[in-house]
């Protein structure tokens, strides 16, 4: 199963929902998609969308899947990362509406250059970034809560 997920930002993120429903329609996916949609106003054809959905949902479909094709969110990359989930990033862009400036490109980039997510930089080449992802190695995300929340308490004075 593949998640998709565009968050819940204030914007449509109809771009890479209306690639994925193409790419569905035209058979050259053929596993089951499910997609939490936000704020995008396209509606798929070909794959089950929701707008949104609580936590505990959308924290087992990103548990549960084979792969996850996401926007450059860092709460959900990290969450794949959790899970050990292989992971295509296609960030949000200003100049298609999707968000108010290209930071989820410069977020998607350092993801991608420590070896940790694949990044699709162009829609077009989405399928192949699909399979890109699936034949890739990624580097594990170590994660530090310990030493996170000693430096919090450095910084409040405990």
């Amino acid at each position: 199963m593949i998640f998709v997920t565009t968050g819940t930002q204030k914007f449509q993120f109809d771009r890479l929902i209306k690639k994925i429903d193409e790419l569905v329609g035209e058979k050259y996916i053929n596993e089951k998609i499910i997609c939490q949609s936000g704020f995008s106003t396209y509606v798929s054809q070909n794959f089950k969308s929701y707008s949104f959905m609580n936590s505990e949902k959308y924290n087992g479909y990103i548990k549960n899947c084979d792969l996850l094709i996401t926007h450059a969110g860092v709460g959900t990359i990290l969450e794949g990362k959790k899970y050990n989930k292989k992971i295509l990033v296609v960030p949000r862009m200003e100049k298609f509406g999707e968000h108010v400036d290209d930071h989820q490109m410069q977020i998607a980039e350092g993801f991608y250059h420590k070896q940790l997510v694949y990044l699709c930089q162009n829609i077009n080449n989405l399928y192949s970034d699909i399979n890109e992802t699936r034949d890739r190695t990624f580097s594990n995300y170590t994660f530090n809560n310990e030493k996170f929340v000693k430096s919090l308490e450095n910084i409040i004075g405990n």
